[in-house]
This record gives structure tokens, C-alpha cells and sequence, in this order.
């Protein structure tokens, strides 16, 4: 089991919070930092000391740790246009030396949207812009050296770009597509996706999108396709500790009121969630991304890195 940490910078952290976790996360053994791409906090409190860029704290921290993998969990498709949003990533998976993973999805929180300015259209747009910003970015990255991409859609249009620069990773940095929709989300992982993933619901949840997902696969003909099989994930909210007094504390922001859908999250000892891994194991995740709530509590990460990490199989 592959094993992520997966932060909320939104909440309230500034760079250096996130730097400080971040080289913690690295050095504790975890195979990679991701970070939420959201512009305000969910619920009343005011997330200060403001906002972080997703992608310009990314290529920051690109510079400032040397192993870990780094992404989002997702960028939302309607914060940037696919074109530069291609070259952003490129640069940083360049500065990183290749270790970037662009997860990517439509975007839903309206008032981060109304809040600064940005454009929020009706739900099928949304998804009809995410579809054509996978093709964009994906193609553009996959377009040979010498050559030139052109795209034309419904919302975007590209004409005799360059392509460059190009990332690292070839034929480009994995993409994860990932939420709870049970139609166009299976089937966007299934024709563009690297990854999918399962954020934060129940085993049971988790196990039926990821049929609806393999039986996009067959579908779209990526089964069939020879294509590399998607990576399946699944993202869980862990409020871990020692004793339980420790681990309800850490479990006392969830129960704050929040735009956040309802969600399954661990609390309690690290052998409950050695079992919970476990469980999403069963049903086919080989990776994981564990949603860590306080920047301020090195002693979380800590703890799961000396208690649940060395009881799993596999890289990390």
C-alpha cells in the first residue's frame, strides 16, 4: 500500500507551515504531500492567514524536498485555463525532477468562486470543461518535440501551440480523476486518467465506484487497449492517537460545520487504521491518501509513520 499525506492548506497555513509538514512527511517515510487547490476555508472560520496558490507552493516546495511525490487533490478545472495550466505543471514536475502528479477535477464550491471573481458555470459545463481540459493538457504534453498541437472545442481552442515545455515525466506527469459522481467522473479516469480516486467514504462506497470505474475501463476500450490499468485510490480522514482522549482531539475539526459532503473517517488507535487500510486493500486500492487537518501537529505524522507505516506491504 502506497501511503500519501494529504493536507488542507485552506483551513489556515501559510508556506512555511506547509514547507516545515511537508519535509517532515519526507523524511518520516511517506511517499508523497498532496494539498488541497480551494481559495477559501469551507466553513466560518477565516483560514488565516489566507490562501496559498496550489501550484505556486508546489513549485516551491519542488525545490525544498528532494523524494516525495507532489500533487493536488484536485485542481479545479475552473481556476485555470488548460493551456498555461499545462505549462505550470511541466515546470514544476521540471523543478522537481519529475515527481509532480496533477490531480484534476470540475470544481463545486461556488463561494470560493463568487468570493474571487472566478467564473462558475452550471454543473455540465463544468464537467464539459474538465473533459476538454484533460484532452488539452494531456495532448499538449504528449505532442512530440518539434511539433505543434491544435484543439478545438466547445470552450476551448488551441491553434499551432508549441507544446513546451515538457515535464519530466514522460509522456507526462499521472493524473488522478477522482469524486463521487457515478457517471461522467468513471468514465473521464477510464479514457484519461493515471489514477482514480475514492475521497473519503465508506469501504462500500469506495468498492462500488471503483466497479463503475473498471467497468468504464471495459467501456471506453482502455481494458482492451493494452493501457497501463488505473491505479485505484482512496482518500481518508484519519484522526489518530495513542489514547483515545488523543485521538478524539485530533478528531474535534470534524465536527465543525462545513460545505463539506458527509464523510467516514478514522478515529482512534493506529492498529484501527492499519484495519481500515486493510479493508480498502481488499477491494483493490494500492494507494492511499490520509487527510491530516492540523499543520501544527508534527506528532500526528509522527505517529503514523513509526505505528502504521512499517505494518504495511509494499513501497510507501
Amino acid at each position: 500500500m502506497r501511503v500519501s499525506v494529504f493536507t488542507e492548506p485552506h483551513r489556515g497555513a501559510g508556506y512555511d507551515d506547509q514547507l516545515r509538514f511537508a519535509r517532515l512527511v519526507e523524511e518520516t517515510g511517506f511517499e508523497g504531500f498532496f494539498r488541497a487547490d480551494h481559495y477559501r476555508a469551507m466553513g466560518d472560520e477565516p483560514g488565516l492567514p489566507g490562501p496559498t496558490d496550489a501550484w505556486l507552493t508546489l513549485a516551491a516546495l519542488a525545490r525544498e524536498t528532494s523524494r516525495i511525490r507532489l500533487g493536488t487533490l484536485v485542481t479545479s478545472a475552473t481556476f485555470r485555463l488548460p493551456g498555461p495550466l499545462a505549462v505550470m505543471v511541466a515546470q514544476v514536475d521540471q523543478m522537481s525532477g519529475g515527481r509532480v502528479e496533477l490531480g484534476i477535477g470540475a470544481g463545486w464550491y461556488e463561494r470560493e468562486h463568487t468570493a474571487y471573481g472566478i467564473p462558475f458555470p452550471a454543473v455540465t459545463e463544468r464537467f464539459d470543461r474538465l473533459a476538454e481540459q484533460l484532452e488539452v493538457v494531456t495532448g499538449l504534453w504528449r505532442t512530440p518535440p518539434g511539433e505543434t498541437y491544435s484543439f478545438t472545442g466547445d470552450h476551448y481552442r488551441l491553434v499551432d501551440a508549441p507544446a513546451l515545455p515538457k515535464p519530466v515525466q514522460q509522456p507526462g506527469p499521472p493524473v488522478i480523476v477522482g469524486g463521487r459522481g457515478p457517471k461522467r467522473t468513471p468514465e473521464l479516469a477510464a479514457r484519461y486518467a493515471d489514477e482514480f480516486n475514492m475521497p473519503f467514504k465508506t469501504v462500500a462506497e469506495t468498492a462500488a465506484a471503483y466497479e463503475r470505474v473498471r467497468e468504464a475501463c471495459d467501456r471506453t476500450g482502455r481494458t482492451a487497449s493494452g493501457r497501463a490499468p488505473l491505479v485505484l485510490s482512496a482518500g481518508v480522514v484519519v484522526a489518530i492517537g495513542r489514547t483515545d482522549a488523543e485521538a478524539q482531539r485530533r478528531a474535534a475539526p470534524l465536527h465543525v460545520k462545513s460545505a463539506l459532503p458527509p464523510e467516514d473517517p478514522v478515529v482512534g488507535s493506529p492498529a484501527q487504521l492499519v484495519d481500515r487500510l486493510g479493508e480498502f486493500a481488499a477491494i483493490g486500492a494500492t494507494r492511499v491518501h490520509l487527510r491530516l487537518i492540523d499543520f501544527d501537529d508534527l506528532d500526528h505524522v509522527e505517529l503514523i509513520a513509526a505505528e502504521v507505516l512499517p505494518q504495511l506491504d509494499g513501497p510507501r
